[in-house]
């Protein structure tokens, strides 16, 4: 039978009151009476209903993250490093994957508020859910737009697009073709096509993107690099998006023989560079990205008054690949 609190009472000869109150960190206890308390705990196997402290303490110390899906390196290492930060923090992780799907997001948004998670760190990419404009939670967004109400932390995506143009531009190429996602997004990685497009009209060339139909699915991405090199077989250069499409780019051009085309991609992740070390890429500050969103979102949960800003964004650095 589960042991209860009056089983660690009375191994421990203390009151269930004592007990509770050891438990819930509350009220004076005695050393000598938290270590009889606690090594009473440890002899019957005994742990706690997280539950019932969170009610008591009227905090779950969970935070709710919704991300598109942990495939993809980039919110693989994000998600990462947000857990670590998280778990040095004394919080846990509830990790939703959305799949690029409003009602998954929907769903999963119903379902961290009924659970009563602290709050919630959004990194998912659908747009009107109204949800967000309503709800009654700290959020903190990464790399989109939620609401007005909501804080977004991202890279530098306009100065990453200008520097990876720049770069192409510098390697010789001249017919260089810009490969995103859908333009109808609301993110800050749409500055990254602004960038690009700056550079190029600043050197006086046409600037051209092509849009993946739905970036979270590699046969959409595939079609789209195929039909950029039959509509362009002459391109010289090519901004990606992400290291994925970048990758996409490097094993069509390779297939198609075009051994001097030159690709730079976003991301900078250390599963896509230790795979293509190759690849030129733009860096996010990716750890830099996951300590910041949790520092808003922790100060958010605990009240404390903070400058707070509607967007922070911050540096990229362009990482060249090896020869």
């Amino acid at each position: 039978m589960k042991p209860n609190i009056r089983d660690i009472a009375q191994m421990a000869g203390v009151s269930p009151t004592t007990v509770s109150r050891v438990m819930n960190n509350r009220g004076y206890i005695s050393d000598a009476t938290r270590k009889k308390v606690n090594h009473a705990m440890k002899k019957l196997n005994y742990y706690p209903n997280d539950l019932a402290r969170a009610l008591f303490h009227q905090q779950t110390g969970f935070i709710g993250l919704i991300f598109p899906t942990t495939e993809n390196p980039f919110f693989g290492e994000l998600i990462f490093h947000i857990e670590n930060i998280c778990a040095s923090l004394g919080y846990k992780v509830l990790l939703c994957n959305s799949l690029g799907r409003t009602d998954k997001e929907i769903a999963y948004l119903d379902m961290l508020q009924r659970n009563q998670v602290d709050g919630i760190i959004v990194g998912a990419h659908n747009r009107f859910i109204p949800q967000y404009t309503k709800i009654d939670l700290p959020v903190v967004a990464i790399d989109r737009y939620l609401s007005d109400k909501i804080p977004v932390v991202s890279s530098d995506n306009l100065q990453g697009g200008r520097m990876a143009t720049q770069w192409l531009i510098d390697q010789g190429c001249r017919k260089i073709i810009h490969i995103n996602g859908p333009g109808n997004l609301e993110t800050p990685a749409n500055r990254r096509r602004v960038g690009y497009e700056q550079v190029m009209r600043d050197h006086r060339y046409a600037p051209l993107t092509y849009e993946t139909a739905e970036s979270l699915i590699y046969k959409n991405t595939l079609e789209t690099v195929r039909k950029m090199f039959r509509e362009h077989p002459d391109v010289e250069g090519v901004f990606a998006s992400d290291d994925l499409v970048a990758a996409s780019v490097l094993s069509e051009a390779s297939h198609l023989g075009k051994q001097g085309i030159k690709v730079v991609g976003y991301d900078g992740t250390q599963a896509v560079h230790i795979c293509l070390p190759q690849l030129t890429t733009i860096q996010q500050p990716i750890h830099d990205i996951a300590d910041q969103a949790v520092k808003i979102i922790i100060a958010k949960i605990n009240g404390t008054k903070v400058k707070e800003k509607k967007e922070y964004i911050l540096p990229v650095q362009l990482v060249q690949g090896e020869k």
